[in-house]
């Protein structure tokens, strides 16, 4: 099988096509901005092209998260504290987890009442988040785009530098 896989690999140099350098984003390279509540959102990428946004967040104990339906898939790794879905509290996210969501997944994200200081989570999240309220009614919908103006306005208001968001897709 090794022969069948190498013979159909076409031999030649590696594109080195557009972008060809890793970016490296420091910890203090971008913001924590708060988003009202004492909690905190860093923007770390959006690509607009495909829909996917990459955040590290910073939630206070016993913030909740409105309950939303997502249209892509999420990946998760819990850095510090812990937080689950009130649908299912069964499962807990510590430092250390790592969670996958499936497109269509709903749910409502709680972070432990108990926990000392902030949990923090490091999230990359495909499409949309449909918010709803308790009926299922959509009330909002929070996408790349959204949450690229948002962490903008925010770092605007509060003064501090969104250059080194890493963007793709952006029309200039």
């Amino acid at each position: 099988m090794t022969d069948t896989v190498e013979s159909a690999i076409e031999p030649g140099p590696v594109p080195m096509q557009a972008l060809t350098h890793a970016i490296h984003i420091g910890e203090s390279d971008l913001p924590h901005v708060e988003i009202g509540d004492g909690s905190t959102i860093q923007l770390l990428q959006v690509d607009l092209n495909v829909g996917l946004w990459v955040v590290r967040t910073r939630f206070n104990p016993g913030y909740q998260v409105t309950k939303h339906y997502h249209t892509g898939s999420v990946f998760a790794v819990t850095l510090a504290g812990s937080w689950f879905y009130k649908e299912y509290p069964e499962y807990v996210n510590t430092a250390g987890s790592y969670l996958y969501e499936p497109a269509h997944s709903v749910h409502t994200l709680c972070v432990s009442e108990d926990n000392d200081g902030p949990t923090d989570v490091w999230f990359a999240i495909y499409g949309a988040n449909v918010n709803m309220d308790d009926h299922g009614n959509v009330v909002g919908i929070t996408d790349a785009q959204s949450v690229l103006a948002a962490y903008r306005a925010l770092c605007d208001e509060q003064g501090l530098d969104h250059s080194n968001v890493i963007v793709n897709g952006e029309q200039s």
